[in-house]
């Protein structure tokens, strides 16, 4: 056991090192390869050979989510008739560890037939294919985490990343917002948290409202009935003046003791409870609970009147 421990945690340290040392092969090059994606035209054609293909079509698909237009391509595929998917604004994004694979090569000769422009990602400097790219950018490593520095493991943790960093500083060049984003996901959770409002999920019926100078032993009934763990406290004009969690009660409990039966809500509440706007979007609020530690917001309109509850498990769903 202790050795199967050893190997998996030598593994994700080598390869974390090798991540580290790609970090100054972000230079002028890199951006000046990046600048060249930004005012591409067309799309972003990625193309790599083996483990170098499914490196090439992720990266493909994390640009094209982000807000760069991109597509895979398999150079197999490229070599018997899909270079007719390649137009003349597109430029290419090539991937390949060793630099020299025949199949890459065979498709940078026809791209330079085309004078598309071709970006390299390899880590061998010296290779055919970082010297006929436009521009090259480097992710070599010093060793392969495989044990036996055959497997191909640190160099593809480094191409991944590195079109990851490529992906990230594109959508800082396009000023790529959430709500961008959730243009490209508009299906599952992530894409229901970018377009969901505030107003769609929170609790609006039976809200458990509690009198401020209601028995704190009292107010364990309504608080259990209402099943969000919490207490709202509001003035004559519905806006919050109050909070009190389970949390709560059992503080004044412990801090109580035997004089617990004369507590009151209003000894106990939190007297600043952090409310959230209807219009917002769950993305907002997520961070939100996260940030304070907590797991309700009190929903108000812009009179902070209040309208409803927002619970963090339900909008985790």
């Amino acid at each position: 056991m202790n050795n199967i421990q050893e190997v998996a945690q030598k593994c994700l340290k080598d390869e974390a090192q090798a991540l580290m040392e790609l970090i100054p092969m972000i230079d002028d090059t890199f951006c000046a390869a990046v600048q060249l994606m930004y005012e591409c035209k067309g799309h972003i054609v990625v193309s790599g050979v083996g483990k170098s293909g499914h490196i090439a079509a992720k990266i493909a698909a994390t640009l094209a989510s982000t807000g760069t237009p991109a597509f895979y391509i398999n150079p197999l595929d490229a070599l018997h008739g899909d270079l007719g998917m390649i137009m003349e604004d597109d430029i290419a994004l090539l991937i390949s560890n060793s630099g020299n694979s025949d199949e890459i090569l065979h498709i940078l000769s026809c791209l330079e037939e085309r004078h598309n422009k071709v970006v390299s990602m390899t880590g061998n400097a010296d290779s055919l294919l970082a010297k006929h790219s436009n521009y090259h950018i480097s992710v070599s490593v010093e060793k392969e985490a495989c044990p036996l520095g055959l497997a191909p493991t640190s160099s593809t943790t480094a191409a991944m990343a590195m079109g990851d960093a490529i992906a990230c500083a594109l959508m800082e060049m396009r000023h790529f917002k959430a709500r961008d984003f959730a243009k490209f996901h508009p299906a599952g959770t992530l894409g229901r948290k970018l377009v969901t409002k505030v107003s769609d999920v929170m609790y609006t019926e039976n809200l458990p409202i509690i009198d401020k100078n209601m028995k704190l032993i009292d107010a364990i009934i309504p608080i259990s009935n209402g099943k969000l763990g919490l207490g709202v406290i509001i003035d004559e004009e519905r806006h919050p003046i109050g909070i009190i969690t389970d949390g709560d009660i059992r503080r004044a409990v412990e801090g109580s003791k035997l004089n617990f039966f004369s507590v009151t809500v209003s000894d106990a509440m939190t007297k600043t409870p952090k409310t959230i706007h209807p219009e917002a979007k769950l993305v907002q609020i997520q961070y939100l609970f996260q940030k304070a530690q907590i797991h309700s917001l009190l929903v108000t309109d812009k009179e902070n009147h209040l309208l409803g509850i927002v619970d963090y498990f339900a909008i985790m769903n």
